[in-house]
């Protein structure tokens, strides 16, 4: 295993790993180094929920505390959102996009991630650690999931038939011949309002997707700026932790921003499509 500070531009496609290292055992090609960095999130994330309420205590310690100030804030936010009536149902699922998209954002600007792994035939470098959030398959993935418990939770509460009025019915409290004379207009609207829900999952994961597969090639350059200008070996290794350091301030900021954007995303879609009846209703 080698180390490379000077990485190229990041491939845009997860890449299998140990094929090389452990090819007499047959490794898997699914297993990419997003989905390995995927599987790391997941046990570190259930491992602090797990021994943070492990003893539940009246008088909590510094883990049960700080579990419970995040998980009350996230409730209190998404509350206000999605309603008292849709908070039991969705929270579990809301919170867990954030925290995980959070956990991965940040995950990736740990040195040694995208910069340590296999060097290639071709002098490309195959890295061990994918930051999961650069990898499209994930940010899809999750769009995904959160539009099936979108369209299920939205059915339960509203039903098929208000559904579909809200969708192609006439709004607005029209009535009588003129709502007969609309009906057409407002089925045009409806339609288009199909294909905005169907995009839904393409907007929430390219948006994700592209700020930080963005950020990740960002920092590989300023890491790599000193070797493209061709600075002297020992000043090329300097610009290369010195130049990253403000951008990874901001990565920072911008892992935490995504993340709250598709929480935040998620949450007014399933507003939008469970508290209509309640908007018509304050309407009239």
């Amino acid at each position: 295993m080698h180390s490379s500070l000077l990485a190229a531009i990041v491939p845009i496609e997860a890449e299998p790993i140990f094929v090389k290292a452990i090819h007499s055992w047959g490794a898997e090609s699914w297993l990419t180094n997003s989905i390995l960095v995927s599987v790391v999130l997941l046990v570190t994330l259930v491992t602090w929920a797990r021994r943070s309420t492990r003893r539940m205590e009246m008088i909590p310690g510094p883990a049960q505390n700080f579990f419970e100030f995040v998980v009350a804030g996230l409730y209190d936010f998404f509350e206000g959102i999605v309603g008292q009536h849709m908070i039991p149902k969705s929270f579990s699922l809301l919170a867990s996009l954030f925290l995980y998209i959070l956990a991965a954002n940040w995950f990736g600007l740990l040195p040694g991630v995208g910069s340590i792994g296999w060097i290639e035939p071709n002098g490309s470098l195959l890295p061990l650690l994918r930051p999961a959030t650069a990898d499209m398959n994930t940010t899809i993935g999750l769009a995904i999931v959160f539009m099936i418990f979108w369209f299920v939770w939205t059915l339960q509460e509203v039903g098929p038939i208000s559904f579909l009025k809200h969708i192609f019915g006439v709004k607005g409290g029209v009535k009588g011949v003129m709502a007969f004379f609309l009906m057409p207009i407002f089925f045009f609207v409806g339609i288009i309002e199909v294909i905005s829900i169907l995009i839904r999952p393409v907007s929430l994961s390219l948006r994700l997707f592209g700020n930080v597969f963005a950020g990740e090639n960002l920092l590989n350059t300023m890491m790599s700026m000193g070797a493209t200008l061709h600075f002297p070996l020992w000043l090329a290794h300097l610009t290369s932790v010195i130049l990253p350091i403000p951008f990874y301030f901001l990565e920072l900021l911008i892992g935490v921003l995504q993340a709250f954007v598709f929480a935040l995303l998620c949450a007014v879609y399933l507003n939008l499509s469970t508290s209509h009846d309640e908007m018509e209703a304050e309407g009239h």
